[in-house]
């Protein structure tokens, strides 16, 4: 399989995840951080996919995206636009290595709702898998910008 076609497979693969209705039981909320962090972490293959795909051109030997997306990675375009794009916390990049932090630390991304009745809810405060969604969505969109300008070389 061609980096491509495991990048489309894995934000195929995330969105399914995302998407995925959980029965109302007893596991409803352990089954729906599971699927959240499940499908973060297909994000995080995905990325570190992209970004193989996107600098097949240079040669690299390393592609996880700590190394490439740190400040003092390789100095290849597509990965400059990338670093800009994750140094923009309001950016699908931002959020998604936000949330990868988080899902790497003994927190977790995913978090149990709370009920306590006497908290006013934020209408603002998007669900966390709308906000995956919306993350997926966008670094589709980006992927298919570089991926035109990457073969361009």
């Amino acid at each position: 399989m061609t980096p491509r076609a495991r990048t489309n497979q894995l934000l195929y693969q995330a969105e399914l995840l995302i998407t995925t209705t959980v029965a109302d039981d007893e596991d409803a909320t352990s089954r729906k951080m599971a699927l959240e962090e499940s499908a973060l972490a297909l994000m995080e293959l995905a990325l570190e996919s992209h970004l193989k795909e996107v600098t097949e051109h240079a040669r690299l030997v390393e592609y996880r995206w700590p190394l490439l997306l740190a400040a003092d990675g390789p100095a290849v375009a597509e990965l400059q636009r990338l670093r800009d794009l994750a140094a923009d916390v309001d950016s699908w990049l931002g959020w998604l290595i936000f949330q990868l932090e988080r899902l790497h630390s003994s927190e977790g991304a995913s978090k149990r709702p709370t009920h306590n009745p006497s908290m006013i809810a934020l209408g603002s405060q998007a669900a966390f898998a709308d906000e995956m969604l919306a993350c997926i969505n966008s670094a589709k969109n980006e992927i298919a910008a570089l991926r035109e300008t990457s073969e361009e070389w």
